[in-house]
């Protein structure tokens, strides 16, 4: 039977309250032999909830033994595979509820009841989660949102308790944050990225996503689980033809934390593997949302805005000054911002490796490059430039481990001379005004053919620039850039000093 919509709005919403009843495995049960299952067997129950009528907890009471598999279809555009179910109606109208058994031997069986929602309750999509995402039922063109691209609000983000520093970024599944890798602003401009523009309207739960035919997500799990015709790959990254369009969108606000779940293959600019996204952080103005990346066991973090406050920030007038930095790592957390751009997730503040001479300090900085091109650490000093003439010498302990220093690895391109993970460490000073072309700016010192399995010392002199009044970036790289050699390095007792 048909559902019937007042004023026709066709509602996908489904907060689904999955609940098991018990241990599962793969959704099914086992209580014995079941040779099929026919429609007269199966039944359910249907419990209005105390607090309202429209919202409905469905349980599979057929009393059968055997392995069987279960797929509920709730009539309003939510399905589920669990003994337990919860679906929302906030319309009146009449929904077929249909409760499909499966058995190991191909056959199934339906079985179907019609469930009627005397009236309205908006109140169930007059949440604030809702009323942030879609400006609500007065606004009847919705609220469009897009990537915070200049980081104007990963500090309010980060001031509520997450480990964020750009508009999108990773760190250790479970985490909900970023502490791997944050974009810097503008960080993705070579992609289309920033040309995405999401628009959510209330009105019938409706997702329009706009942008310029390019879609980009994890190498990993973009073909595999999003279906998407991959064209390029970039180390970890993955891009393919996507040209938006008009999905739904449902909001379940059951746990510590909304889950927005996109239907078709609707993804928000960049694919991990997932159409779940928890809001993590929600104003009327800003939202972060943290994706699972079941596929790589990552946590993806991307803050959006916005499309109106989506602007560069005032140019700060950074002066030069003489900011001496030191860090040891000693207390396992670092004094020093580093940031990580396209770094394993190995890396991070871990025991020593060797604790000899000449250091025997217990904490060092382990450093996993990658497969992507340009891994690489930095640091970007916010409120003022390298005083070169008074600070111009950086020094750190390195240790190099044997890693694979003969294969050729893939290259980010023809103008790329070494295919090989090199025994090296490159210090950088560039200026961070310029984005994404920040290595246009800059002066590099590259240490080579460095000894194995011991650690030394190394002096990165950059007097010779120092007339140079634009640089506030320092960039570390170990193994050299521009191609896909992965490896491991270790540095200690970093200092940026006269």
């Amino acid at each position: 039977m048909k559902n019937i919509l007042k004023n026709g709005i066709w509602v996908l919403l489904s907060l689904l309250l999955v609940t098991a009843c018990s241990p599962q495995e793969d959704d099914k049960y086992s209580l014995g032999t079941l040779d099929t299952v026919t429609a007269d067997q199966i039944t359910f129950t249907q419990t209005p909830s105390n607090t309202s009528p429209n919202v409905i907890t469905f349980t599979n009471t057929t009393a059968i033994g055997g392995i069987y598999s279960m797929a509920w279809d709730l009539g309003n555009g939510g399905s589920g595979k669990d003994k337990t179910i919860v679906g929302q109606y906030p319309f009146a109208g009449d929904y077929t509820v249909t409760l499909t058994l499966n058995t190991p031997d191909g056959k199934s069986a339906t079985k179907s009841q019609v469930i009627h929602i005397a009236q309205n309750d908006y109140a169930l999509i007059s949440t604030p989660a809702y009323v942030n995402l879609t400006g609500g039922a007065a606004d009847v063109d919705g609220k469009t949102w897009v990537f915070d691209q200049y980081n104007n609000f990963t500090k309010e983000v980060a001031a509520a308790g997450f480990s964020v520093s750009g508009h999108m970024g990773l760190g250790p599944q479970g985490s909900f944050g970023q502490s791997w890798w944050g974009a810097g602003v503008n960080a993705k401009e070579t992609w289309k990225l920033y040309d995405f523009k999401f628009t959510f309207i209330q009105a019938g739960v409706k997702l329009n996503i706009v942008n310029k035919g390019e879609g980009y997500g994890r190498k990993a799990s973009a073909a595999t689980k999003g279906g998407f015709n991959v064209t390029t790959v970039d180390g970890d990254d993955a891009l393919f033809a996507y040209n938006g369009g008009n999905y739904n969108f449902a909001l379940d606000e059951s746990g510590k934390y909304p889950k927005i779940t996109l239907t078709g293959n609707a993804f928000m600019g960049y694919y991990c593997g997932s159409q779940v996204y928890e809001i993590i952080y929600q104003t009327d103005k800003v939202m972060a949302l943290r994706v699972d990346n079941t596929v790589e066991g990552q946590d993806w973090v991307f803050i959006y805005c916005l499309q109106e406050l989506n602007v560069p920030a005032p140019p700060v007038v950074k002066e030069p000054k003489a900011v001496p930095l030191a860090e040891n790592f000693e207390t396992g957390t670092s004094k020093i911002n580093f940031v990580m751009e396209d770094m394993g997730n190995k890396s991070g503040i871990f025991d020593n490796p060797s604790p000899l001479p000449i250091n025997e300090s217990n904490k060092v900085y382990r450093y996993q490059k990658s497969t992507a091109f340009y891994s690489n650490l930095n640091f970007v000093a916010e409120k003022y430039k390298f005083d070169l003439t008074k600070q111009n010498k950086i020094k750190v302990k390195v240790y190099i481990p044997s890693n694979d220093y003969t294969t050729d690895w893939a290259t980010a391109g023809s103008w790329i001379s070494n295919a090989k993970l090199r025994p090296q460490l490159a210090v950088k000073l560039q200026d961070s005004s310029l984005g994404g072309n920040a290595w246009q700016s800059q002066t590099e010192i590259v240490k080579a053919d460095l000894a194995l399995n011991t650690w030394i010392e190394l002096t990165f002199d950059f007097s010779n620039v120092a007339s140079r009044t634009d640089y506030d970036k320092i960039v570390i790289q170990f193994g050299a850039e521009g191609h896909a050699g992965p490896g491991l390095f270790f540095f200690d007792d970093f200092s940026f000093t006269e």
